[in-house]
């Protein structure tokens, strides 16, 4: 295990480091370097502070667990992999990610899972332990988003416009979400024994790397939204 000190190196140099390394790494002292472990394959990273934008953006067959916060962009249009946040992230999480795990311990900003599609045998899934903020599976063309509302309080589990655009992939959401508007090209149901069956391996593991019981999760009630038009822009233009 090899240690790097970021305390005073820009991300550049964080980079440098990471990439000439031969074997799996500490990053400690973080502080806002962006771009750690761009396209990173076959290696552990574990990161001590917190990381910049576009963590582990095109990460390929490697493991990031970052010990705190994360901000905008992780997972961005990632391959294959696992990031793991103890803490909250910021803004489009998983943009445009086609394979692989993002899995969040607390909240997630706007956008997560925006552009979310699936590629071939890669199979995206994004699991935020906390709320979810606006925009929540934006354009989603595939893969999984699942939302447990864990702590949640009187906040509402996601924010506004979820699933604009959505057209593929499903997201299920912990609750009964009677209080959230989705929009006329998706379907929300609550989800049945077998919905639920399709998503245990994924919160088992959730479960396991952050100390959560899987029964007690899925011991609330779910909702499952789906797409329900391959042509959910249809409504946007007018016929000839």
């Amino acid at each position: 295990m090899q240690i790097i000190d970021a305390a005073n190196l820009d991300y550049r140099a964080v980079n440098e480091t990471l990439r000439s390394a031969k074997t799996d790494c500490t990053i400690k002292g973080c502080c806002g370097q962006r771009f750690i472990a761009a396209g990173m394959s076959d290696r552990n990273l574990t990161i001590e502070g917190i990381p910049g934008n576009a963590l582990g953006a095109y990460l390929n067959n490697a493991s990031i667990t970052v010990k705190a916060n994360a901000q905008d962009a992780v997972g961005d249009t990632m391959n294959e992999g696992k990031i793991l946040i103890h803490g909250n992230i910021g803004d489009a999480a998983g943009y445009a990610m086609r394979g692989g795990k993002i899995y969040v311990q607390g909240n997630a900003g706007y956008r997560a899972g925006i552009h979310m599609k699936a590629c071939k045998e890669k199979f995206p899934v994004m699991i935020i332990g906390g709320c979810a903020g606006s925009f929540l599976g934006e354009y989603q063309a595939g893969g999984l988003i699942i939302v447990l509302g864990l702590h949640k309080g009187h906040k509402r589990i996601v924010g506004n416009f979820p699933c604009t655009g959505m057209h593929g992939g499903k997201m299920f959401l912990r609750g009964s979400c009677e209080d959230i508007v989705f929009p006329s090209q998706v379907t929300a149901r609550c989800a049945a024994i077998e919905d639920l069956a399709e998503i245990r391996e994924y919160l088992s593991e959730y479960c396991e790397d952050f100390g959560h019981s899987v029964d007690k999760l899925l011991s609330a009630p779910f909702t499952v939204i789906t797409p329900d038009s391959k042509n959910p822009y249809n409504q946007m233009y007018v016929a000839n």
